[in-house]
């Protein structure tokens, strides 16, 4: 293994430089290379929308809420996973962007109805080309079938 020289503030320390780690038998837990999946793909989102202030999770809200129009915070909050004080949390956050709003359940009066606003939905176009962007970029290495082969079998593990 190499050694090599690495100056600290205070004094001079030797580190070990490798290729790999060995990381025993976590190379073949699909738990584990799925995090390490979902970090990767959380930085290069991180990167890319950084500046716009959303997090993949968030985007997905916004999505879901787009495509649900009207749906309760329980009902979101079930369909992503998530606990609804959380949830609640992240939706104060986008009211007070602007972008989505509660409004008071038609038929159910303890409960609020979540609507993207004018302003979501166009926050929401103006990011489409830059998620579109990092999939693409993100899924450049597997082929369509690999994609639609992934994709599949994640749903499975997600629907079990």
């Amino acid at each position: 293994m190499n050694k090599v020289a690495v100056q600290s503030s205070n004094s001079r320390d030797i580190a070990e430089v490798g290729d790999k780690i060995n990381s025993g038998f976590l190379e073949e837990l699909i738990g584990y290379q799925l995090r390490r999946a979902q970090t990767a793909l959380f930085q290069d989102f991180s990167l890319a929308l950084g500046e716009k202030q959303i997090t993949p999770g968030q985007f997905g809200l916004l999505v879901k809420i787009k495509h649900n129009q009207g749906i309760s915070q329980t009902g979101l909050a079930k369909a992503v996973g998530v606990e609804r004080s959380t949830l609640g949390e992240t939706i104060d956050r986008f009211e007070k962007r602007n972008l989505v709003e509660r409004r008071k359940h038609e038929t159910d009066r303890r409960a609020y109805a979540l609507f993207l606003t004018e302003e979501g939905e166009q926050f929401l176009q103006s990011i489409m080309p830059i998620v579109f962007h990092h999939e693409k970029r993100v899924t450049r290495f597997f082929t369509a079938q690999e994609k639609a082969n992934l994709l599949t079998l994640l749903q499975k593990l997600a629907d079990q």
